[in-house]
């Protein structure tokens, strides 16, 4: 196996506690609402939506994803991490083995807001077929995905205090 990933970070004038009550705690309802082009719906398969827990992820028809099973690894309301594995859906058992995504909100000094860390490692088959071209698209919707959250929320200032 060949561990393939990437690292990248966005600076944010929201707060670390409203991105990740929105982004992460509150995702399954969101999300649809703010990139409903992409997301259909987000169900919890099994568990409380707390760490441990399965849900699953359907995507819209125009968004060619399908679907995708991932579970919670962990679920951090005062340190506003999150950390989940794909077990279903994506290239799970064609590219790669497993994908493990980490994503952080870091409070920021001074005039508030945040950054937020998104990490993805991939346990991939082979150098074949997974490089750039597959990994920058899984990196962009998942950056997107908060940076819709982000622009919600500025959009929104009394939502998720």
């Amino acid at each position: 196996m060949i561990i393939k990933g990437f690292n990248c970070e966005f600076v944010s004038p929201v707060s670390a506690a409203r991105m990740f009550k929105a982004g992460v705690v509150d995702s399954q309802n969101l999300a649809p609402k703010i990139v409903p082009t992409i997301i259909k719906d987000i169900v919890i398969v099994e568990g409380d939506g707390k760490a441990g827990s399965t849900i699953r992820v359907n995507f819209t028809k125009e968004s060619n994803f399908g679907s995708v099973k991932e579970r919670i690894d962990v679920l951090d309301e005062e340190k506003f991490a999150y950390k989940y594995t794909l077990v279903e859906g994506g290239r799970i058992g064609e590219a790669y083995e497993s994908a493990t995504y980490e994503v952080r909100f870091e409070t920021r000094g001074g005039n508030g807001g945040c950054v937020c860390r998104v990490e993805g490692v991939f346990d991939a088959y082979s150098d074949d077929g997974f490089g750039e071209e597959e990994i920058g698209p899984l990196r962009d919707a998942v950056v997107g995905k908060y940076r819709a959250v982000e622009a919600f929320l500025i959009g929104n200032p009394e939502a998720y205090l």
